[in-house]
């Protein structure tokens, strides 16, 4: 026993992850382009459906809340099932879902279809986020975190721009039948190679929602909400700043995304490592830095260069949020620990939800194109707040 821990302790943060971290990855990575895929797919969808790009857009909302609603939700129901069985559950569900899309020719359908889809994705990601830190162990969570969550930035680099280019050749019904496909693949795969769950006592629903009952946590998800919709806010309307405001062609858009993708690939994988050790001191770094890009691009959005970079950069710090936060929330609630990474996905996801619905009615006000930034400012500015509370409380009782 005693060798055991010692070969742990050396392995520390440095050794490799187990498999099934890279693994689990990659059923983030289709969930994510699935998310994502939609924004380059509007027009198409919508003269397949017969209905506005407006409306259009509904699907996208529908994604969002199907997350906020579905990943506790989904924890809470799936408590008493094996987390292997609930993650190749979550896949098939998930690739159920764009079947019945890409069948119907009724926009609600489908828009029921991405509701159920987000709800999948919903339980795929908080029990995930418990088998990777489950198999990297204590020493490694966030890191596992952060090499999981890495499907996040590889989707905006690769698979939605891969998803809109098959679109184009196969018409987005032949995207979605592809994404269902892949699914059906990766929920094999998974049921294969993941490892088989642990004996653990049998929980109840009652007490894992009891072990929530705790101020830091709730001061995690609002600090979580606030930091999010500052940065996707500004990621979401990214477009009408970069063509209205920098100047770039509309095809260079898509381009910028990707930059996006791959400052977000840096930031989840370096945020992992570091949180391990620190993670608070981690997250209020992240924060600052949201803040300081978003501050930098409300003078420098006029000229290309310098907003390239600086959308690189809101990728690394922003991107860094979500190993981190669903990191803590784990860490501040052990005994609950499924739902607990339900609560992060969720805070994500309200924080988008909320940050992109505020700023769609300011884009026609004075702030213009750069209300997104200006919002998302004061928005760090206040989520700092809860986050420099758990950082004090920490410091001050650090055995809390």
């Amino acid at each position: 026993m005693s060798t055991t821990a010692a070969s742990s302790t050396s392995t520390g943060t440095t050794g490799r992850l187990p498999f099934v971290v890279p693994l689990l990855a990659v059923g983030t990575f289709l969930m994510c382009t699935s998310e994502f895929i939609v924004a380059g797919l509007l027009q198409q969808i919508s003269t397949g459906l017969s209905v506005s790009v407006s409306q259009v857009g509904l699907l996208i909302t529908a994604f969002a809340i199907g997350m906020v609603v579905g990943a506790p939700v989904m924890a809470v129901a799936t408590l008493r099932l094996p987390r292997r069985a609930t993650l190749v559950l979550a896949l098939l569900v998930f690739a159920l879902g764009h079947v019945v899309a890409a069948l119907s020719g009724s926009f609600a359908i489908v828009l029921g279809a991405r509701v159920l889809t987000a709800v999948a994705t919903g339980a795929f990601w908080s029990v995930a986020s418990v088998v990777a830190t489950t198999a990297a162990g204590p020493a490694r969570s966030s890191r596992a975190l952060g090499v999981m969550m890495s499907g996040v930035g590889l989707a905006t680099v690769a698979g939605v721009p891969l998803g809109s280019f098959a679109g184009q050749l196969l018409g987005w019904r032949g995207t979605f039948w592809g994404l269902a496909v892949l699914a059906g693949i990766a929920a094999v795969v998974i049921r294969r190679f993941a490892p088989a769950d642990e004996q653990r006592p049998p929980q109840s629903a009652r007490s894992e929602i009891s072990a929530l009952a705790s101020g830091r946590t709730w001061l995690l998800v609002a600090g979580t909400v606030l930091v999010t919709g500052a940065y996707m806010g500004a990621f979401s309307y990214i477009s009408p700043l970069l063509t209205r405001r920098t100047g770039l062609p509309e095809w260079a858009v898509p381009l910028v995304l990707v930059c996006f993708g791959i400052g977000s690939l840096i930031g989840t994988n370096v945020a992992g490592r570091l949180a391990d050790r620190r993670p608070l001191r981690t997250f209020l770094t992240a924060t600052i830095g949201v803040g300081i890009v978003l501050a930098l691009l409300l003078p420098l959005s006029a000229l290309p260069v310098p907003t390239v970079v600086l959308v690189v950069l809101l990728g690394v710090v922003g991107m860094a949020v979500p190993p981190v936060a669903t990191g803590l929330a784990v860490r501040f609630a052990p005994s609950a620990p499924t739902l607990a990474a339900a609560l992060a996905v969720a805070a994500f996801n309200a924080g988008t939800a909320i940050a992109s619905w505020i700023e769609s009615d300011a884009l026609s006000g004075p702030l213009g194109v750069t209300a997104p930034e200006t919002i998302g400012i004061v928005m760090v500015v206040l989520g700092a707040i809860p986050l420099t509370i758990l950082a004090v409380r920490h410091t001050t009782s650090p055995a809390e």
